[in-house]
Protein backbone atom coordinates (compact mmCIF):
# COMPACT_ATOMS: atom_id res chain seq x y z
CA UNK A 1 0.00 0.00 0.00
CA UNK A 2 1.45 3.24 -0.94
CA UNK A 3 1.22 6.82 0.79
CA UNK A 4 -0.66 9.16 -1.97
CA UNK A 5 -1.15 12.96 -1.00
CA UNK A 6 -3.92 14.60 -3.84
CA UNK A 7 -4.27 18.26 -4.08
CA UNK A 8 -7.03 18.87 -6.32
CA UNK A 9 -9.44 21.95 -5.16
CA UNK A 10 -12.04 20.64 -7.37
CA UNK A 11 -14.62 18.62 -5.70
CA UNK A 12 -15.85 16.47 -7.88
CA UNK A 13 -11.88 15.32 -9.52
CA UNK A 14 -11.06 15.47 -6.06
CA UNK A 15 -13.89 13.09 -4.97
CA UNK A 16 -13.00 10.71 -8.19
CA UNK A 17 -9.47 10.78 -7.55
CA UNK A 18 -9.44 9.55 -3.82
CA UNK A 19 -12.36 7.18 -4.45
CA UNK A 20 -10.52 5.22 -6.85
CA UNK A 21 -6.80 5.45 -5.67
CA UNK A 22 -8.30 3.65 -2.31
CA UNK A 23 -10.30 1.47 -3.99
CA UNK A 24 -6.99 0.24 -5.72
CA UNK A 25 -5.01 -0.13 -1.93
CA UNK A 26 -3.75 3.32 -1.51
CA UNK A 27 -3.94 5.67 1.48
CA UNK A 28 -4.98 8.61 0.26
CA UNK A 29 -4.71 12.23 2.05
CA UNK A 30 -7.09 14.69 0.03
CA UNK A 31 -6.15 18.21 0.74
CA UNK A 32 -8.05 20.80 -1.35
CA UNK A 33 -5.75 23.68 -0.78
CA UNK A 34 -2.11 24.79 -1.25
CA UNK A 35 -1.76 25.41 2.51
CA UNK A 36 -3.79 22.36 3.49
CA UNK A 37 -1.30 20.61 1.17
CA UNK A 38 1.86 22.36 2.42
CA UNK A 39 0.70 21.20 5.92
CA UNK A 40 0.32 17.60 5.52
CA UNK A 41 3.38 17.19 3.43
CA UNK A 42 5.52 18.53 6.77
CA UNK A 43 3.74 16.54 8.80
CA UNK A 44 3.87 12.97 7.40
CA UNK A 45 6.27 11.21 4.54
CA UNK A 46 4.62 10.49 0.81
CA UNK A 47 5.00 8.21 -1.78
CA UNK A 48 3.99 10.07 -4.36
CA UNK A 49 1.78 13.52 -4.85
CA UNK A 50 -0.48 14.20 -7.38
CA UNK A 51 -0.64 17.87 -7.16
CA UNK A 52 -2.94 20.30 -9.24
CA UNK A 53 -1.67 23.60 -9.79
CA UNK A 54 -4.28 25.60 -10.45
CA UNK A 55 -4.93 25.63 -6.82
CA UNK A 56 -6.54 29.25 -5.31
CA UNK A 57 -4.81 30.22 -2.48
CA UNK A 58 -1.43 29.43 -4.04
CA UNK A 59 0.27 29.03 -7.43
CA UNK A 60 1.09 26.07 -8.03
CA UNK A 61 4.27 25.96 -9.00
CA UNK A 62 5.43 27.53 -6.25
CA UNK A 63 3.35 24.57 -4.27
CA UNK A 64 5.34 21.98 -5.98
CA UNK A 65 8.55 23.79 -5.25
CA UNK A 66 7.75 23.69 -1.48
CA UNK A 67 6.87 19.77 -1.67
CA UNK A 68 9.70 18.91 -3.10
CA UNK A 69 11.70 20.55 -0.13
CA UNK A 70 9.48 18.73 2.23
CA UNK A 71 9.54 15.27 0.31
CA UNK A 72 12.64 15.17 -1.24
CA UNK A 73 11.46 11.15 -2.27
CA UNK A 74 8.28 11.21 -3.30
CA UNK A 75 7.40 11.44 -6.60
CA UNK A 76 5.70 14.25 -7.81
CA UNK A 77 3.49 14.29 -10.97
CA UNK A 78 1.58 17.74 -11.47
CA UNK A 79 -2.37 17.96 -13.02
CA UNK A 80 -2.58 20.93 -14.89
CA UNK A 81 -4.97 22.46 -17.10
CA UNK A 82 -2.32 24.23 -18.58
CA UNK A 83 -1.35 23.08 -22.25
CA UNK A 84 1.36 25.44 -23.14
CA UNK A 85 4.82 23.87 -23.32
CA UNK A 86 6.19 25.98 -21.35
CA UNK A 87 4.06 25.76 -17.76
CA UNK A 88 4.64 21.81 -18.10
CA UNK A 89 8.30 22.62 -18.48
CA UNK A 90 8.16 25.09 -15.56
CA UNK A 91 6.42 22.66 -13.29
CA UNK A 92 9.12 19.79 -13.77
CA UNK A 93 11.95 22.38 -13.50
CA UNK A 94 10.18 23.24 -9.92
CA UNK A 95 10.67 19.81 -8.77
CA UNK A 96 8.19 17.36 -10.50
CA UNK A 97 8.79 13.90 -11.86
CA UNK A 98 5.83 13.98 -14.55
CA UNK A 99 2.74 15.49 -15.43
CA UNK A 100 -0.88 15.28 -16.48
CA UNK A 101 -2.88 17.64 -18.84
CA UNK A 102 -6.53 17.69 -18.04
CA UNK A 103 -9.24 16.33 -18.99
CA UNK A 104 -7.33 12.78 -18.49
CA UNK A 105 -8.85 9.60 -18.04
CA UNK A 106 -8.97 7.83 -14.53
CA UNK A 107 -7.54 4.71 -16.31
CA UNK A 108 -4.18 6.75 -17.51
CA UNK A 109 -3.62 8.27 -14.73
CA UNK A 110 -3.94 5.30 -12.29
CA UNK A 111 -0.86 3.62 -15.01
CA UNK A 112 1.19 6.41 -14.44
CA UNK A 113 1.32 6.52 -10.48
CA UNK A 114 1.33 2.54 -11.07
CA UNK A 115 4.64 3.05 -13.17
CA UNK A 116 6.42 5.43 -10.46
CA UNK A 117 5.67 3.43 -7.44
CA UNK A 118 7.32 0.52 -9.15
CA UNK A 119 10.68 2.33 -9.50
CA UNK A 120 11.85 -0.16 -11.98
CA UNK A 121 15.10 1.49 -12.87
CA UNK A 122 17.69 -0.98 -14.02
CA UNK A 123 20.28 0.38 -11.46
CA UNK A 124 23.07 -2.27 -10.19
CA UNK A 125 23.55 -3.39 -6.58
CA UNK A 126 23.60 -1.48 -4.35
CA UNK A 127 27.50 -1.68 -3.27
CA UNK A 128 28.46 -0.68 -6.20
CA UNK A 129 30.23 2.82 -7.01
CA UNK A 130 30.67 3.70 -10.54
CA UNK A 131 33.77 5.87 -11.43
CA UNK A 132 33.54 8.15 -14.57
CA UNK A 133 36.63 10.49 -14.21
CA UNK A 134 36.36 12.00 -11.22
CA UNK A 135 32.98 11.22 -10.42
CA UNK A 136 31.80 8.56 -7.91
CA UNK A 137 28.54 7.45 -7.88
CA UNK A 138 27.07 5.43 -5.32
CA UNK A 139 24.61 3.54 -5.88
CA UNK A 140 23.59 1.89 -2.22
CA UNK A 141 24.03 5.78 -0.50
CA UNK A 142 22.34 7.26 -3.17
CA UNK A 143 25.25 10.27 -3.17
CA UNK A 144 27.49 11.29 -6.29
CA UNK A 145 30.79 13.35 -5.39
CA UNK A 146 33.12 14.93 -7.67
CA UNK A 147 36.73 15.07 -6.95
CA UNK A 148 35.10 15.18 -3.41
CA UNK A 149 32.78 17.34 -3.16
CA UNK A 150 29.04 16.44 -3.19
CA UNK A 151 26.39 16.89 -5.67
CA UNK A 152 23.01 16.89 -4.68
CA UNK A 153 20.75 15.08 -7.12
CA UNK A 154 17.10 14.57 -6.89
CA UNK A 155 15.49 10.83 -7.18
CA UNK A 156 15.04 10.67 -10.96
CA UNK A 157 18.38 12.86 -11.89
CA UNK A 158 19.80 10.15 -9.76
CA UNK A 159 18.72 7.22 -11.36
CA UNK A 160 19.30 8.95 -15.19
CA UNK A 161 22.66 9.94 -14.43
CA UNK A 162 23.03 6.49 -12.72
CA UNK A 163 22.03 4.52 -15.74
CA UNK A 164 24.00 6.99 -18.03
CA UNK A 165 27.23 6.15 -15.76
CA UNK A 166 26.69 2.31 -15.97
CA UNK A 167 27.72 2.51 -19.66
CA UNK A 168 29.66 5.77 -19.50
CA UNK A 169 30.98 6.56 -23.16
CA UNK A 170 27.83 4.53 -24.67
CA UNK A 171 25.16 6.04 -26.88
CA UNK A 172 21.73 5.09 -24.55
CA UNK A 173 18.38 5.43 -25.97
CA UNK A 174 15.69 7.19 -25.23
CA UNK A 175 13.45 4.64 -24.94
CA UNK A 176 15.79 2.88 -22.95
CA UNK A 177 16.33 5.31 -20.37
CA UNK A 178 12.54 5.90 -19.97
CA UNK A 179 12.25 2.09 -19.53
CA UNK A 180 14.73 1.99 -17.46
CA UNK A 181 14.55 4.83 -14.91
CA UNK A 182 10.92 5.75 -15.44
CA UNK A 183 9.13 2.12 -16.23
CA UNK A 184 9.11 -0.32 -18.90
CA UNK A 185 5.32 0.04 -19.77
CA UNK A 186 6.03 3.94 -20.21
CA UNK A 187 3.72 5.29 -22.36
CA UNK A 188 2.77 9.14 -23.28
CA UNK A 189 5.16 11.93 -24.02
CA UNK A 190 9.04 11.58 -22.85
CA UNK A 191 9.16 15.31 -22.24
CA UNK A 192 10.09 14.52 -18.97
CA UNK A 193 13.52 12.71 -19.87
CA UNK A 194 14.51 16.11 -21.66
CA UNK A 195 13.83 18.30 -18.41
CA UNK A 196 15.38 15.82 -15.73
CA UNK A 197 18.77 15.92 -18.25
CA UNK A 198 18.48 19.67 -18.58
CA UNK A 199 18.66 19.49 -15.11
CA UNK A 200 21.06 17.18 -14.49
CA UNK A 201 23.38 19.00 -16.73
CA UNK A 202 22.95 22.36 -14.95
CA UNK A 203 23.93 20.65 -11.51
CA UNK A 204 26.91 18.88 -13.17
CA UNK A 205 27.91 21.65 -14.76
CA UNK A 206 28.62 23.70 -11.79
CA UNK A 207 31.32 20.99 -11.15
CA UNK A 208 34.48 21.33 -13.48
CA UNK A 209 35.80 17.97 -13.48
CA UNK A 210 32.01 16.12 -13.46
CA UNK A 211 31.04 14.45 -16.60
CA UNK A 212 28.98 15.83 -19.73
CA UNK A 213 26.10 14.44 -20.83
CA UNK A 214 26.10 14.42 -25.19
CA UNK A 215 22.68 14.89 -27.26
CA UNK A 216 22.76 12.39 -29.88
CA UNK A 217 20.08 13.69 -31.95
CA UNK A 218 17.12 11.04 -32.95
CA UNK A 219 18.88 8.36 -30.70
CA UNK A 220 19.54 9.64 -26.78
CA UNK A 221 22.38 10.58 -24.84
CA UNK A 222 26.38 9.60 -24.04
CA UNK A 223 28.01 10.09 -20.82
CA UNK A 224 31.09 10.76 -20.92
CA UNK A 225 34.41 12.45 -18.86
CA UNK A 226 34.65 16.22 -19.38
CA UNK A 227 37.29 17.37 -21.40
CA UNK A 228 38.49 19.59 -18.66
Amino acid sequence: MAELLVVEDDETIGTALSAGLRAHGHAVSWQRTARGALDAAAGRAFDLVLLDLGLPDLDGVEVCRRVRAAQPAAVIVVLTARSEEIDVVVGLEAGADDYLTKPFRFGELLARVRAHLRRSAVLPPPQTLLTVGATVVDVGARRVTVAGAEVALRTKEFDLLARLAVEAGTAVSRETLMADVWDAHWFGSTKTLDVHVAALRRKLAAAPQAPRITTLRGHGYRLECSAD
